[in-house]
């Protein structure tokens, strides 16, 4: 393999991470294990209402992330196969827990193949201890004050915690002044 085939052994890892659950890392580190390099690209969907800012999901991932110099984080809007163009990524890595998930996921490989021939995805399936774990799990129960140990970072819980308590005091002030 010469110097220019291994500039493209990375991937791009897309999705809305919001936030990033240790099912998201499980998976980055495992993809770290095929690639020499991965960019968590945190997606900007206007049809999604975001719990965290783009900055925020970027800031959360970074710190979960660490120092690792194989793992990137950005940002993109738009079509995935046109970032991934822009980045010169070859290759889309996607999870799966569940059937539901592969025909979700299998119709996106679908169209982004038809979009891009040259990107291809791949998927992995996620780590037994995370099948149960989504972002939306994950922040419904933070949301009613349940317990999230062990299914996010404790960075991340403790921004879900703020991020709610800060809701909590925002709607009992619009309550008082009824």
């Amino acid at each position: 393999m010469d110097e220019h085939e291994r500039d493209h052994r990375f991937a791009v890892y897309p999705g809305s991470f919001d936030p990033i659950t240790n099912g998201h890392l499980d998976l980055i580190r495992r993809a770290l294990a095929v690639f020499d390099s991965l960019t968590v690209a945190v997606a900007q969907n206007p049809n999604k209402k975001p719990l965290f800012t783009v900055e925020e999901r970027v800031d959360m991932i970074r710190r979960c992330v660490g120092e690792d110099p194989r793992v990137k984080v950005d940002q993109f809007s738009g079509l995935l196969v046109d970032y991934c163009r822009k980045t010169n990524a070859r290759t889309i890595i996607r999870g799966l827990r569940a059937l539901s998930d592969f025909e979700y996921e299998f119709q996106l490989a679908l169209i982004n193949r038809k979009l891009d021939r040259t990107i291809d995805t791949i998927f992995m399936m996620t780590g037994f201890q995370w099948f149960y774990v989504n972002s939306s799990i994950v922040k419904e129960a933070a949301s009613l004050g349940g317990s999230i140990k062990g299914m996010v970072p404790v960075y991340v819980a403790e921004k879900l915690r703020a991020k709610f308590e800060r809701k909590l005091e925002e709607g009992g002030a619009e309550h008082e002044g009824r």
